[in-house]
């Protein structure tokens, strides 16, 4: 998507299942090796800029205002492609994720916790220091 960034048609937009605060849930996944890196939010905005820039732009609930990831660490997201689900009610990003790393807590996936034997155990080891990244 990168080398043939697009602007996205109103139709396609219109196919989407918006939740009731106009937000569709974003899986980023990287393109490579299929591991999932983390989950956000979209609006009709941020896949519209998504789709032109062929990077990564959500939308902050938290914040409520749009956020191009990797702005505040440099971890950005160039999209390979965008996919809606059957339901559509999902969107996955196959990404690059530069920087190596997704998670705000220095890792590379959001997911690095793992159910074993009733607890969540971590298996990823912090990549890099989040105070190093977002000082």
């Amino acid at each position: 998507m990168q080398e043939s960034a697009a602007t996205l048609r109103p139709a396609a937009l219109e196919q989407i299942k918006w939740t009731d605060d106009g937000l569709v849930a974003a899986i980023a996944q990287d393109a490579k090796s299929g591991r999932i890196l983390m989950m956000a939010w979209m609006n009709r905005e941020s896949i519209g800029l998504t789709a032109e820039e062929g990077i990564a732009v959500y939308f902050s609930r938290s914040r409520g205002k749009l956020w191009r990831k990797g702005e505040s660490s440099g971890h950005t997201q160039i999209v390979h492609e965008v996919r809606l689900d059957c339901d559509a009610d999902v969107i996955v990003l196959q990404v690059e994720q530069l920087g190596g790393m997704a998670c705000h807590t220095g890792r590379e996936s959001c997911f690095y916790r793992v159910l074993k034997d009733g607890e969540w155990v971590t298996t990823d080891a912090v990549i890099k220091d989040p105070k190093e990244i977002y000082s």
